[in-house]
């Protein structure tokens, strides 16, 4: 069954066109999602919060793994201030605030990002578990540290990407615009 689109995007995102959106993903106000990522709502809905940063290249997705039909459906959620490094991949349903995955990470399904974490790039964290608050995920084995404080924000990126992007990019429009793009 193919999927229905249903993007909502609020006030003051940004979003490139040449990003693919796919099915019911609600999009949260000043997120910045670059050309050529993909977030794709498969299984259920994505609901992303304000002031992440969403890279090119970057996937991230809400699927079923194979032969899995769920009592309920499920819902991926995405905090806030949270940045998605080029080509980096999460299958996360749950990703808390003010988390870094860096440029070619993995996250899978059945992790779970608390609050100030930081993904290596590279690392691939495919096992099921919930990721302590400020841990630092780093190296081609994955070792781990606590940091004492959580990640800077992006603030003067987002600024300065809301400034830019405009003039090289085509954007979606939205919310005052029009309440839904539906397809």
């Amino acid at each position: 069954m193919p999927l229905k689109n249903s993007i909502k995007i609020m006030p003051g995102a940004m979003i490139c066109n040449d990003c693919y959106l796919r099915g019911d993903i609600t999009i949260g106000k000043n997120t910045i999602i670059h050309p050529h990522a993909s977030i794709i709502a498969e299984a259920g809905p994505i609901i992303i919060g304000e002031n992440n940063l969403i890279e090119e290249q970057c996937v991230i997705i809400n699927r079923l793994p194979a032969g899995e039909h769920p009592i309920s459906t499920p819902v991926l959620i995405i905090g806030d201030s949270n940045v998605f490094e080029v080509d980096c991949r999460s299958e996360a349903m749950k990703i808390g605030e003010d988390n870094v995955l860096e440029s070619k990470s993995f996250v899978g399904r059945g992790v779970e990002l608390t609050d100030g974490c930081i993904v290596g790039a590279g690392c691939r964290l495919t096992y099921p578990e919930i990721i302590p608050e400020k841990t630092v995920i780093f190296g081609s084995n994955c070792s781990r540290r606590q940091q004492s404080e959580r990640p800077p924000p992006q603030t003067s990126q987002l600024d300065f990407l809301s400034k830019v992007l405009p003039h090289y990019h085509q954007l979606k429009k939205n919310k005052h615009e029009v309440k839904n793009i539906i397809s």
